[in-house]
């Protein structure tokens, strides 16, 4: 009789490649056209519709489904950028089910919200399809220059309306892409195809931007140096740092961040060669957690525990995320928080405490704890800003503090996305900071 040898901690090519492909497949497959027909015409085009309040880049969106009823999607389009410029990767990655479709009036017990996400890419992918001049052309050019540091959501936002405004942009890139969240944070499954980098392409295509990659702020630049060669500057960083556990082992192998995790699954152009424990444990509550839980599972892992401190309805992720785990065969444990990290040489556990609410509604342990075997830890508890970098502006609660004209304290420099407080951290509320922002800037300017 043979003993059974115990797998690695970590393995790549726990599937096929045809499988991993079907697994990382569209999410959402896009609508066919006449699918795109027959969900416009469910729209009742209200007059004051609630689903424009409820988008924080407030499309228009009775006025672009209208245009996909009558059969001119390329106009639904120009309707839909000319509000959001990133619309198809929000079609994409938007938590429509808790912003615009939840407020559609058809949302209701007999019958169901109008698909506007789904509605909102079939628009915007076929205008990008036909490779038709950019639908929006530049202002008379002020000679003004203009800086943005970083090449994700608000800052592509804030270049591309700011060149719009007739102003030259440069965008300062750390990374070797650019895209930011869209092309670093976001499960694979939501942005097939490359699209966060055909969607950069064709908002370059309105002329004016450059983007220099390799240029981290606080590495190869100052501030100050960029403010001395600029007219105005906006700071779209994001939150370029992650939080600890604050425990013992976390720097053992097999212990990482999820959004490590996600970027290198991203990145990999094989994802069969993708290295993914056999039993994986994910800490956190967020759709983070859940991109990394779903991606573990279809990478292969025999098993994978989502532990949360909280109970289902306190976790940021939307239903449709947590209910995403589940069907993908996650395990979810709530109500437990990590108090020790087993390992010897590698990780072999973790132990966790069970934990409730106490009197005063604040989270409590109650003492009794459980141990998850484990070879792979994915840290999902939250990312902040990383405040060195930031010399002469307010921070306040892990955010920079800005006016109502995203101004910050230092005086020409102006910021938004996720790292101030806007709103949700979300795709759509950082393309929105950007745009306004952008005019916000435009203005600065004309009255400097």
């Amino acid at each position: 009789m043979t003993t059974q040898q115990a797998k690695p901690a970590l393995q790549t090519g726990q599937m096929s490649a045809v499988a991993i492909a079907d697994n990382f497949s569209d999410l959402h497959p896009p609508f066919s056209t006449l699918q795109a027909m027959a969900e416009s015409n469910r729209c009742l085009y209200c007059y004051d519709a609630p689903c424009v309040t409820a988008c924080p880049t407030s499309i228009d969106i009775p006025s672009f489904i209208r245009k996909i009823s009558t059969g001119n999607p390329d106009g639904a389009a120009k309707t839909i950028l000319s509000a959001n410029i990133m619309g198809g990767t929000c079609a994409r990655a938007c938590p429509t089910e808790v912003l615009c479709e939840q407020a559609c009036v058809r949302n209701v017990a007999e019958d169901e919200a109008v698909e506007i996400g789904s509605l909102q890419r079939y628009a915007v992918d076929h205008l990008m399809a036909r490779n038709l001049p950019h639908p929006f052309k530049r202002a008379e050019a002020t000679g003004k220059k203009i800086a943005v540091i970083g090449a994700g959501p608000a800052g592509l936002s804030c270049a591309h309306r700011a060149a719009m405004l007739g102003h030259d942009v440069t965008v300062f890139e750390a990374k070797p892409k650019p895209g930011g969240l869209n092309e670093y944070g976001l499960a694979a499954y939501k942005m097939t195809n490359d699209f966060a980098q055909r969607e950069v392409e064709f908002l370059l295509g309105i002329g004016g931007i450059t983007i220099e990659y390799g240029k981290a702020l606080g590495r190869d630049m100052t501030l100050a140096d960029v403010k001395s060669s600029f007219d105005a500057v906006f700071v779209g960083v994001g939150l370029g740092a992650t939080n600890n556990l604050g425990l013992a082992g976390e720097a053992a192998s097999g212990v990482d961040d999820a959004i490590d995790f996600i970027e290198k699954l991203r990145q990999a152009s094989d994802k069969s060669t993708m290295p993914v424990g056999n039993s994986v444990v994910v800490i956190g509550g967020g759709n983070t957690a859940i991109d990394a839980a779903v991606q573990a599972k279809r990478l292969g892992a025999e098993e994978v525990t989502l532990v949360y401190r909280r109970g289902p309805e306190h976790m940021s992720a939307t239903e449709f995320e947590q209910e995403l785990a589940k069907i993908n065969g996650v395990i979810v444990r709530y109500w437990a928080k990590p108090v020790e990290i087993k390992a010897n040489g590698r990780l072999m556990g973790m132990v966790f405490e069970k934990t409730t609410l106490d009197a005063s509604g604040k989270l409590a342990g109650t003492g009794e704890t459980f141990e998850v075997k484990t070879d792979q830890v994915l840290k999902a508890i939250g990312q902040k800003i990383k405040t060195d970098d930031l010399a002469g502006m307010e921070i306040a609660g892990g955010k920079i503090v800005v006016d109502e004209n995203y101004q910050t304290t230092a005086a020409g420099i102006f910021a938004g996305g996720d790292c101030i407080k806007s709103g949700e951290d979300l795709t759509v509320q950082s393309v929105e900071d950007g745009k306004c922002a952008a005019i916000a800037i435009d203005a600065f300017l004309k009255n400097a």
